[in-house]
């Protein structure tokens, strides 16, 4: 909703905004008195959002005033929240638009105007999830097509073991003098002229210009190679759909380029001002909680809802005041700040509640360092982290290219409803429902790991701390190392030389985008410290498989400009690319000689990445013990090789002269920092990167793609396919049908996961999905990964309940089998549903206590809908898995209290026919009669009238669809 709502009972508080009577805004502020000024400032956002939404039917007078009397009313109701704009990544974003391209379909096809089907929300969708590393320093691997696009030429293959000297990327112009070093020479000790220039990026042994790293370019040829269908699909709705803006590959990640571009912290449309906030499907999506923009990450089905112009519902949540005081060390760095913070917090239990910073140690904190908090919310179970917006706000805004006169509006009417924080103002506190005190002087730099994020180590303590773990027992932290083990050295030949690898040896290192790219400080703290080491003929070892992976142009920007690139690269710390890699496991394997020492040796390798998550196995499954750590940490462990390492009396390396270095030598301080910061953060660079993502850039602006209104399906496409959600779309609803006879297709337990149910990784070549695959000509090879094939609902639906771990008590054992009772015949459960479709069978599902546990997943619900499944019935559920059910068109079911298929006496063998009354209402009982003769009664579970028409109406995709006709 963007401006008032023709017959708001709110439309009395709308005014002018003081010196800019053309502007006009909702003065929520003069709603609730005394009681308004005492909510916490991101609970202000949601009455705000509830005052301009309310119609009486998706929003009610009863949602605003409940969120007023939020201190009451706590834990304790269920509100309503219309965000301003939504965020997509490519993975989640790609299902959402083949709805809205089916749904225009549909509307044609049933009488409508087609261009009537837009997003009521704005949209972004960035494509950011398509990247893998197929191409790491020298190691180029030999990545196949997997399926989609143009076939690639062929890519020469390279040994593991026999690694190609590494190219640096100037190119070979004509102008530099003698060849590039390549292998170990590239790493060997030697200084830069010192005629490095600022910009472009140079190659540093010849100070020649080039236009990206070779690494970069080649990964980006791969990405758009294999996903040339999926982005003109993409290209496509970006031509035709309102509301839609698509930021193209190669351009940042969703959360990176929500924060620098897309954020407008408050919304201008026709004059009329309001609040930003925003949902995305991404768990980063929380990093523009540090501008003052109320948004958190939800799962790919809540999306498509706002997009179509349905309001979230959440339970008013509890919101947690965390007082900062207080001034850091100057050593530490936002990642050590984050990591105590997240302790903290983790101790509080702020699971499910809103966090919200305040005191005199939040003025303390750059934009960066609060975006770079706030985006760690997911880590400690926070729904969002919020910084409401200052004068160090404005101030990073104005840097960044706001203009003045935005700026101005922003501040008088962000002060006119009393979201501006202020430490001059005399107003008191907003009141919370705890408060968490931290003070910032207490933080000293710390990594977290092994295994888990809140296992924080002080940086002094680390060779200890590895120590303890090697002798602990297997578990949270221990790798029950035996004593006489733990000294073990496994000599290894690599490129031609030796090298000794040991427990805590340092095999990957990444300076990777998720957490602290936002933050120039931290990155570019790395860089001068990769700066200073090889200045001082420091290097890395050459197998350690290291890599930067940036999340935007404007980091590769800053670093270039401020001269610490080549350092960086100089060191293995090459761009690979813009987008998600290390994080989520898609580094490049390890050399097959440094793989097989570990596992012969049962060396505890370590990684060390300046990432968010460090689960034991998650960057390679040879790589037992993860920690995150600042970049400029990052980049000292890789040069010491170990973790076994005290910084404070051992050096990480000797010099040009055979001198010891030590950290202290080389670690940048803080005047450094802000010199180099001030000189390259400028709006300037801002300027660039927002003119990048505007134009696009080449390999994008030439992707051909059709205008047409209606998408030009190809029915020979593995990747986009056009759904049958609304095969049976009608102008008016009709009543609710009766379930008659259905068959079971699972019976299962307690605490199925989405995980269970929704398609992910990879697809297993004895799957129902890779049967289908085959079948179109593609070979195991190039099946690519349900992720990548969201947007066709065929292999979706094949991958639904398809986990290898599910247990279906009518098979007795972990896997993705059922029993199609008409035949008596064990079958993929994909082949079990087909087969009942065929006959005309409705399904159902039975299940235990918390049914739809876990993260948000679109196809969780989408896919047993098309599987045919008609109603669950479980003891319990988890509530926002609930809901989608409710939003696809499935009825949740749930038994009475103290009854379940035991104690009814149920085998899952019966069939079931369920009767539906002509009217619904909320919390009613409806009884189930089975083909034995046994009849029990069951609570529907639809909690209000909203979600009673839903269900009427087939699911929130018919209902809006029906809107269109």
């Amino acid at each position: 909703m963007d401006r008032a709502r023709p017959g708001s009972p709110y439309q009395p508080v709308i005014e002018a905004l003081e010196n800019y009577p053309q502007k006009k805004f909702y003065n929520v502020s003069k709603l609730g008195g005394a009681k308004y000024d005492t909510l916490p400032y991101s609970i202000r956002v949601l009455f705000e959002s509830s005052v301009r939404n309310c119609d009486g039917f998706l929003v009610k007078e009863t949602d605003a005033t409940n969120i007023l009397d939020w201190k009451t009313k706590q834990n304790n109701v269920e509100v309503p929240f219309c965000p301003a704009r939504v965020v997509l990544q490519d993975f989640t974003g790609i299902p959402a638009m083949v709805d809205f391209a089916a749904m225009r379909e549909a509307v044609r096809n049933a009488g409508g105007d087609p261009a009537k089907v837009n997003p009521a929300c704005p949209t972004d969708l960035t494509v950011d999830h398509s990247l893998q590393i197929d191409f790491s320093k020298c190691a180029i691997q030999n990545a196949p097509n997997p399926g989609g696009g143009d076939a690639q030429k062929p890519v020469a293959k390279l040994s593991l073991l026999k690694v190609q000297p590494r190219r640096v990327p100037c190119r070979g112009q004509a102008s530099c003098r003698g060849p590039c070093g390549s292998g170990e020479a590239a790493r060997s000790p030697g200084q830069f002229s010192a005629q490095i220039e600022n910009t472009p990026i140079l190659c540093p042994f010849h100070l020649q210009p080039v236009p990206e790293p070779e690494t970069v370019l080649k990964n980006q040829e791969m990405e758009f190679g294999r996903n040339r269908e999926r982005l003109q699909f993409f290209k496509w709705s970006s031509k035709v759909f309102k509301n839609v803006s698509i930021i193209p590959p190669e351009t940042g990640m969703a959360h990176q380029v929500n924060l620098e571009y897309l954020s407008r912290v408050v919304f201008e449309v026709k004059d009329f001002l309001y609040p930003d906030s925003v949902v995305g499907t991404d768990s980063h999506t929380t990093m523009v909680n540090g501008l003052g923009i109320l948004g958190w990450g939800v799962g790919g089905i809540e999306t498509e809802a706002v997009m179509l112009g349905m309001p979230l519902t959440l339970t008013l949540p509890e919101v947690v005041g965390c007082e900062l005081t207080g001034t850091a060390s100057p050593l530490a760095t936002s990642i050590d700040i984050v990591v105590s913070i997240t302790k903290h917090l983790k101790q509080a239990d702020v699971a499910g509640k809103f966090v919200e910073f305040f005191g005199s140690g939040v003025s303390q904190l750059s934009v960066a360092d609060r975006t770079t908090i706030a985006n760690m919310c997911p880590e400690y179970g926070a729904i969002l982290s919020f910084f409401p917006v200052d004068n160090v706000t404005l101030k990073h805004l104005k840097h960044t290219g706001f203009d003045k006169a935005r700026l101005e509006v922003m501040e008088a009417y962000l002060k006119a409803v009393k979201l501006f924080r202020s430490d001059e103002s005399s107003s008191r506190e907003p009141e919370y429902s705890q408060v968490v005190q931290i003070s910032l002087s207490s933080i000293i730099p710390y990594v977290s790991g092994p295994k888990r994020s809140q296992d924080r180590v002080a940086v002094n303590n680390m060779k200890s701390d590895f120590q303890a773990c090697l002798n602990e027992k297997s578990g949270v932290k221990g790798f029950q190392i035996a004593v006489e083990k733990q000294n073990d050295i496994v000599p290894v030949q690599y490129e031609g030389n030796e090298y000794k690898l040991s427990h805590g040896c340092i095999v990957i290192a990444a300076v990777i985008s998720c957490t602290n790219n936002c933050n120039p400080s931290v990155m570019l703290a790395a860089g001068l410290l990769a700066k200073k080491a090889v200045e001082a003929g420091l290097v890395v070892k050459p197998y350690i498989r290291t890599s930067l992976s940036p999340g935007s142009g404007m980091v590769t920007h800053y670093l270039s400009s401020s001269g610490v690139l080549p350092y960086l690269s100089k060191l293995g710390f090459e761009v690979v690319g813009y987008g998600c890699s290390t994080c989520v496991g898609n580094t490049a394997p390890l050399p097959e000689a440094i793989r097989n020492a570990i596992k012969q040796g049962d060396i505890i390798a370590c990684g060390v990445l300046s990432g968010t998550k460090n689960f034991e196995g998650r960057l390679c499954d040879c790589v037992r013990a993860n920690y995150l750590a600042s970049p400029p940490l990052v980049v000292a462990y890789a040069i010491a090789g170990t973790v076994r390492i005290d910084f404070e009396t051992e050096p990480l390396g000797t010099g040009f002269n055979g001198e010891n270095i030590y950290l202290r030598d080389i670690w940048p301080t803080r005047k450094e920092l802000h010199t180099v910061e001030e000189e390259c953060v400028i709006s300037a660079m801002f300027k660039e990167l927002k003119e990048k993502m505007e134009k696009g850039n080449k390999r994008w602006n030439l992707l051909e793609a059709p205008e047409s209104t209606l998408f030009p399906w190809d029915l020979k496409s593995t990747y986009i396919r056009c759904p049958s959600f609304f095969d049976k779309l009608a102008k008016e609803p009709v009543s609710p049908q009766p379930i008659e006879n259905a068959h079971v297709l699972l019976y299962l337990g307690d605490s199925v996961t989405t995980d269970h149910i929704s398609p992910a990784g990879s697809i297993a070549r004895s799957s129902a999905a890779a049967k289908y695959l085959t079948n179109k000509g593609l070979t195991p090879r190039e099946f690519n990964s349900y992720g990548a094939r969201r947007g066709n609902d065929a292999v979706m639906t094949r991958g639904t309940f398809a986990n290898i771990k599910l247990l279906n008590k009518f098979i007795g054992k972990p896997a993705p089998k059922t029993v199609h009772f008409p035949s008596g015949q064990t079958l993929d459960v994909f082949e079990a549903a087909e087969l009942y479709q065929k006959e005309g069978i409705p399904v159902i599902i039975l299940a235990g206590k918390k049914y739809g546990l876990g993260s948000s997943r679109d196809w969780a619900a989408k896919g047993p809908f098309l599987l045919g499944v008609k109603a669950v019935l479980a003891e319990s559920y988890e509530k926002v898995h609930k809901s989608q059910l409710i939003g696809i068109g499935i009825a949740p079911l749930q038994f009475l209290p103290g009854e379940n298929p035991s104690t009814l006496g149920l085998t899952g063998r019966e069939q079931f026919s369920i009767l539906f009354p002509s009217e619904l209402s909320p919390g009613m009982t409806l009884d189930i009669k089975t083909s034995t003769g046994k009849v029990f009664s069951v609570i529907a579970l639809f909690e209000n009238d909203v979600e009673i028409t839903l269900y009427k109406y087939g699911g929130s995709l018919n209902f809006v669809a029906r809107r269109c006709l």
